[in-house]
């Protein structure tokens, strides 16, 4: 018997996944996507901002409408203006103008009280990411908020460890191959770890900017790929993550993300056009009989506005 969700958080996670039907290997190697745009406002990072918020309501590290702060480029900030709305947390955000309006919108229509750092023309830079942080971090000392600090926060660890228990179980234990791109590192982190402790054998491919590739020794660089690419290496990343990592150019991923969109009806942000990208890349290795599972990280109902603008050209 099915229970009635008791508030929008209940319907987080469980989210289905999809084989892709024409944006697929030649070799015909097996290619699935974690539809994590079924979440409520669209985003994996539903699943994080729940974990990052009840996990220190229970040990006390955050009181009952205690105030939070976190710095973000978009989906954690909304996906915490969603959870700090249900719990009555009032929620102070820094981001930036180098993120989409569409969720800086969304933030502000969910309660959230925003500061925007300027970028350099709309780019995504290391200093960006820490001036963002250095912020954030000034007005929770300032304020004796609670900051949620996704770029060293453990907490959300499990939330993925879930997230990698609901893809073995929709494969039917039948994966070679898990594929994501990496921001503050925590869902490739958490899902590969879970889904190795379920069979050690699976390969694990990171995916990070090709014009910032700083995890596999190359330069920090500006990109325009929302979500990921800090431009330095983030506190939860470890070399024992990843099997091998792949480097995707910001306009590939755009592309593919118009690619998706066009052929199977998905309609995706530029994270999911990267590990895509990738993802097609590794199934061609890894040969026909292989089974490889990606995310769909958000819907591109975020990017709408952005996405327009391309098509103008």
């Amino acid at each position: 018997m099915n229970t009635a969700p008791k508030t929008i958080l209940d319907t987080i996670g469980n989210t289905s996944l999809l084989e892709l039907r024409h944006v697929v290997p030649s070799n015909g190697a097996r290619l699935f996507l974690k539809l994590e745009s079924q979440n409520p406002t669209g985003s994996m990072k539903d699943r994080i901002a729940l974990a990052m918020i009840e996990a220190p309501e229970r040990d006390g590290r955050l009181k009952p409408d205690g105030a939070v702060v976190e710095y973000t480029g978009g989906s954690t900030g909304v996906s915490l203006a969603l959870v700090c709305a249900v719990k009555k947390h009032p929620l102070h955000l820094v981001s930036s103008d180098a993120f989409s309006k569409e969720k800086l919108d969304h933030m502000r229509l969910l309660g959230a009280r925003l500061t925007l750092v300027p970028s350099d023309n709309g780019k995504q830079t290391e200093k960006l990411t820490k001036d963002m942080i250095r912020e954030a971090h000034r007005i929770a000392n300032e304020t004796g908020a609670y900051i949620t600090a996704q770029m060293e926060n453990t907490d959300q660890l499990e939330a993925y460890s879930q997230m990698a228990d609901e893809i073995w179980t929709q494969t039917g234990g039948r994966i070679d191959a898990f594929v994501e791109s990496v921001g503050t590192a925590a869902s490739l982190r958490g899902i590969s770890q879970r889904l190795r402790e379920h069979h050690a054998r699976i390969h694990v491919v990171g995916v990070e900017p090709a014009e910032s590739a700083v995890l596999s020794g190359g330069q920090t660089g500006a990109h325009r790929i929302d979500g990921i690419g800090a431009g330095y290496v983030v506190p939860l990343w470890h070399d024992r993550i990843a099997n091998e990592l792949e480097r995707v150019a910001t306009n590939d991923a755009k592309a593919m993300a118009f690619r998706l969109a066009a052929e199977e009806g998905l309609f995706c942000g530029t994270s999911t056009g990267a590990n895509v990208t990738a993802a097609l890349r590794v199934a061609e290795r890894l040969g026909p009989d292989a089974k490889i599972v990606t995310i769909m990280c958000d819907t591109g109902m975020k990017y709408l506005k952005t996405f327009s603008q391309s098509l103008e050209r």
